[in-house]
């Protein structure tokens, strides 16, 4: 049985959730879902872009749109020699605009931005290089974030963003929402 003060907290931590889900955005759900199946139609790959928790989802969406929704999709954060050779040789600020570019990451692909923070000017300096080379060849922008949104807020076609419920529990909020999220895209793309 959960002790007594577990139980206060399991309560105010579900509240939490349930206050989000009461909040977010459909309508930009909607615009990644259409954004996705335009990407699908024309054959176009997406990568999809995270760091900590947020690499770990990166790495679970890959294979759900790889499976589910058989869309040709990839993240960096798989293949950690490449990864870690990109950051040895270039510092980890360029590791994805690289990793893009040897891709050859293109106008008919897609990016996925999976972040607490969306990235700024001294955080996740890697995903708004990344970004930037995205807007640079016109290829389509998303990201499911948190805090104001970032710089993936601002430079997203269509952006997610997880409401912060409470500041000591921005990144456990975001980084599950994200999980939420991709799960109800994936599925959507093969109604």
């Amino acid at each position: 049985m959960v002790q007594k003060n577990y139980k206060k907290y399991i309560n105010k931590y579900l509240k939490e959730v349930k206050a989000i889900l009461e909040i977010v955005d459909r309508e930009e759900i909607a615009s990644i879902i259409k954004i996705l199946i335009k990407l699908k139609n024309k054959n176009g790959r997406l990568f999809i872009l995270g760091v900590g928790g947020s690499a770990a989802n990166a790495s679970h969406a890959v294979n759900d749109f790889r499976k589910i929704c058989n869309i040709e999709t990839y993240t960096p954060t798989d293949n950690v020699a490449e990864l870690t050779a990109w950051t040895n040789d270039n510092g980890f600020e360029y590791a994805f605009i690289k990793w893009l570019q040897g891709s050859r990451f293109n106008k008919n692909d897609a990016l996925l931005i999976l972040s607490v923070g969306g990235g700024s000017n001294t955080t996740s300096k890697n995903l708004v290089l990344a970004m930037l080379y995205a807007k640079k060849i016109n290829a389509k922008i998303m990201g499911i974030v948190s805090r104001d949104g970032g710089k993936t807020r601002e430079l997203s076609n269509a952006c997610i963003l997880i409401p912060p419920i409470v500041p000591e529990r921005i990144t456990p909020h975001a980084e599950e929402w994200q999980g939420v999220l991709l799960h109800l895209i994936a599925n959507a793309l093969v109604l």
